[in-house]
């Protein structure tokens, strides 16, 4: 199945050893082209490896990349917009869910754009647990110097252009 705008699939997101980390049940489909797949969601649940669920508080759009490795939730808050970044694969869509693999380090960027990158720790004790190889470590590390340059820059989406129309178009299609 392909996938098009105003359609709902959950997000899957793995760990490096192939097991399931997180899902988030529904996600709408708001933009696709070559290189990005753009979604929203509101309170939707999220079901986490040990089963234990929750539900989003506040609307994001997130933007998943075929070509980078790390994807971006804005997050649409009372006081601004929060992104949250993830180091992670290229996401698939395979007819079943959109999927990538999360390399657990993070960075957090606050509405007057100062940054921070979380999880080092995490990173590195995965690294040895799931033996990392060479090759995904210069990834990682050169993605995250990619990411930081775009939250520098405040290029897209960091520069706010687009991500309250897509949150407009997230509003009228759900409200259908």
């Amino acid at each position: 199945m392909k996938l098009s705008t105003g359609m709902h699939v959950p997000i899957h997101s793995y760990k490096h050893n192939k097991r399931l980390h997180r899902i988030w049940k529904k996600t709408m489909i708001l933009s696709e082209d070559q290189h990005c797949l753009v979604t929203g969601h509101h309170r939707t649940r999220v079901i986490e490896h040990d089963g234990r669920s929750w539900h989003t508080k506040e609307p994001a759009i997130c933007y998943f990349y075929n070509d980078l490795w790390f994807n971006i939730i804005g997050m649409l808050k009372k006081d601004g917009v929060y992104f949250y970044c993830n180091l992670s694969s290229p996401y698939l869509y395979d007819g079943e869910a959109v999927k990538y693999i999360d390399y657990d380090l993070d960075v957090k960027v606050f509405p007057d754009g100062s940054y921070i990158v979380l999880d080092e720790k995490e990173y590195n004790v995965h690294s040895d647990k799931m033996c990392y190889s060479d090759e995904i470590h210069q990834i990682i590390q050169k993605q995250l110097e990619i990411l930081i340059e775009k939250i520098k820059a405040k290029e897209k989406p960091f520069d706010l252009s687009d991500i309250h129309l897509f949150y407009d178009q997230y509003k009228r299609i759900h409200k259908r």
